[in-house]
């Protein structure tokens, strides 16, 4: 059984969103706490959440009592820097790390499930959702070092995703796969 650590990318400042959307709450609950516990529930261990705008906030707010923070200092330029941050700071005796952006509360442990099954050293594998890729996304060892070298800006690790195609894995059937970037006020 391959070795798979989570990582939640939560350290963007959620301008169009109105604030950090580690922040946000659905039903009640913290996107953070949603998204670490996806990861658990779905089989990862260790599970790293990236840090940033209001960090002494989430830390003093979120769950993380099974979660290590990873604070980003260069959180403002994007969510590359937070890609880079969080595989700089995973242990080298991992085979893989499945990654999601903070704002999908959608997602499900049976989707990580259904990604991580395809857990390698050399493995890369994405969710879809009706054909779209999406999230999450596993990379395994072998594609850290590339995936963080084209990390820049908001667009993490998409080149990297366009230059090698990831092994689709179906998920809508489990999860909704799409990012929130504006407040619901029911929530």
């Amino acid at each position: 059984m391959s070795r798979v650590a989570g990582l939640v990318l939560a350290a963007g400042a959620g301008r169009r969103y109105g604030g950090p959307k580690a922040l946000a709450r659905r039903d009640g609950v913290l996107f953070l706490d949603l998204a670490t516990t996806v990861l658990l529930d779905g089989g990862c261990t260790p599970v790293y959440a990236v840090l940033g705008a209001a960090a002494d906030e989430v830390l003093a707010t979120a769950n993380l009592l099974d979660v290590t923070p990873v604070h980003n200092p260069d959180w403002p330029t994007g969510m590359g820097s937070s890609l880079r941050a969080g595989l700089a700071a995973l242990p080298a005796d991992l085979d893989a790390v499945i990654v999601l952006p903070v704002d999908m509360p959608g997602l499900t442990a049976e989707a990580v499930r259904r990604v991580r099954a395809h857990a390698s050293p050399t493995a890369l594998a994405a969710a879809t959702f009706h054909g779209r890729r999406g999230h999450p996304v596993l990379f395994g060892r072998a594609h850290w070092a590339a995936a963080a070298a084209t990390a820049i800006g908001d667009a993490g690790a998409r080149e990297y995703l366009r230059t090698h195609p990831p092994l689709p894995v179906a998920c809508e059937d489990v999860a909704e796969g799409s990012d929130v970037d504006t407040p619901n006020p029911l929530g």
